[in-house]
């Protein structure tokens, strides 16, 4: 049976109504913070240093337990709400998030979507930077495929634009009309900024070449990098970026919580993750979660805002992490205005360097 992305603007369940999402308290005294942005690429748009992940928000094939209820619904606004609280304002979404062809409950987009419009009814001002992604499925050809699948996306999330809008994967065939796509959706004012995902450095160069002939920056590849999976150095993607003056965003940045002390041999994750994040994976991690911890205390820092600060602190990349309730956005914002000094972010690397990484996403050497 062949999956699809429905044409149609309606909820990614069929025969369901996504509930509305009523307002929660976030539990922690927040105030409204100042997060410095930075440039996304060659692009005129500017992003929170630090961003969030929407992949968990209506998920059932990987997150939440295979479960989506009210109070997950209810633990997704409040992390919305909490991050733009806390000045991140970067939320990074994708169509297949949530999809029926994810075997998802709810569309990620559709709730983004819904959390925006309550906010802005009592802040009309409300200022949020939008990132998603066209899934290059084989039966999708051509240029006209991108738009059309955009303006799927801009009509679950209610809005008439968006900020960025990238490739999720790179395509079986038919990438050079993907990338014109992008640029058209540039020039008929549907995005701001285009970007891609997965991305080898080769794909990286051709996409930056193809675009640049139309005058438009390839702003952003989003890859899985983190302290424990730093592929995008060792393959020349991270240096290409750097080079061509794209920014690296960063999924996965905590490695899906194995970073932050909270799994042992003994507590593996739950779910699929346990069968990446193995009792003999984290028996190997332990030396190295401690070290985190050390260095951490050392600042009044956790171990989650140690390694998503050496992620910044290795320069033009933005990270990602998911946030599935407000106490998450809470500790990602600690993460900021702070820096781990060289040594230990040295030492941090070198320590890692004997972990052998997990597998990725097969399509990162596609």
């Amino acid at each position: 049976m062949a999956f699809h992305l429905s044409s149609a603007c309606f909820p990614a369940f069929s025969g369901s109504k996504v509930p509305p999402v009523r307002a929660v308290e976030v539990g922690v005294d927040v105030k409204v913070a100042e997060v410095e942005k930075t440039r996304l690429g060659g692009s005129e748009l500017k992003v929170s240093k630090l961003g969030i992940g929407a992949w968990s928000w209506g998920d059932t094939s990987y997150w939440n337990s295979f479960d989506w209820d009210d109070r997950k619904m209810k633990d997704a606004k409040a992390a919305f709400d909490a991050s733009l609280d806390y000045g991140i304002t970067f939320i990074d979404t994708a169509e297949v998030y949530g999809s029926r062809m994810a075997l998802g409950a709810i569309n990620s987009e559709t709730l983004l979507g819904r959390f925006i419009k309550e906010r802005k009814e009592r802040e009309p001002d409300l200022e949020v930077t939008i990132a998603t992604k066209y899934a290059a499925l084989p039966w999708r050809l051509g240029r006209q495929s991108v738009i059309s699948a955009l303006k799927d996306s801009l009509c679950r999330l209610g809005m008439p634009s968006v900020d960025v809008y990238q490739l999720h994967w790179p395509g079986i065939w038919g990438n050079e009309g993907y990338i014109d796509g992008l640029a058209d959706a540039v020039e008929q004012g549907l995005v701001k900024a285009v970007g891609v995902s997965n991305y080898t450095e080769k794909r990286l160069r051709d996409a930056y070449d193809q675009l640049k002939k139309r005058g438009i920056p390839l702003a952003s590849n989003q890859v899985n990098y983190s302290l424990i999976y730093r592929l995008p150095e060792e393959n020349g993607v991270k240096a290409a970026c750097d080079e061509l003056g794209i920014t690296l965003i960063a999924y996965s940045p905590i490695a899906q919580g194995a970073l932050t002390g909270k799994y042992t041999p003994n507590n593996i994750p739950s779910g699929p993750r346990g069968r990446i994040y193995t009792r003999e994976f984290l028996t190997k991690l332990q030396p190295l979660i401690t070290r985190i911890k050390e260095i951490g205390q050392s600042y009044g820092k956790t171990s989650t805002q140690v390694v998503l600060n050496w992620l910044i602190g290795q320069e033009n990349v933005v990270p990602i992490p998911g946030a599935r309730n407000a106490e998450q956005v809470k500790e990602f914002a600690g993460a900021l205005g702070w820096s781990l000094d060289k040594d230990e972010m040295e030492e941090l690397r070198s320590m890692a360097s004997e972990i052998k990484p997990v597998i990725g996403f097969p399509l990162e050497k596609f």
